[in-house]
């Protein structure tokens, strides 16, 4: 499991002074770039190689807000892997609080965004530590 340290400032925040829902996505989608990163998958390097990741579908539940000067982590790691297709579980804690937690389904497209397999060597850099 990959973690994020992200302190949260005011341009996070809404009117009520806690982080705008929509954020914690954006949260979520910073630290899988991190985990691609720690796990030697650079996305910029496959998406110039016509291997790009999408969003297929987000199951989100939220618990309990983040507010302007707080420091969160985000937890990340994937829970399956298939040949097109990443399973993502991700936790944001304010220590030992959790949040928010989400499910992520990444899928695997071409740069005609039709689905293509993972090489090997993507899927090896997934499951090593499983």
């Amino acid at each position: 499991m990959a973690e994020m340290v992200k302190k949260i400032y005011y341009h996070d925040t809404d009117c009520g002074g806690v982080v705008y829902y929509a954020n914690y996505l954006k949260y979520f989608e910073e630290a899988r770039t991190e985990y691609f990163f720690d796990k030697g998958a650079d996305i910029k390097d496959l998406s110039e190689k016509g291997i790009l990741f999408i969003v297929r579908r987000v199951e989100i539940d939220y618990k309990f807000p983040a507010r302007y000067g707080d420091i969160i982590t985000v937890f990340s790691d994937v829970v399956k892997v298939k040949n097109v297709s990443l399973e993502f579980f991700q936790q944001i804690k304010r220590k030992d609080q959790l949040l928010v937690s989400a499910k992520t389904w990444l899928g695997c497209v071409d740069s005609t965004f039709k689905p293509c397999r993972m090489s090997k060597d993507i899927i090896h850099s997934f499951t090593q530590d499983k």
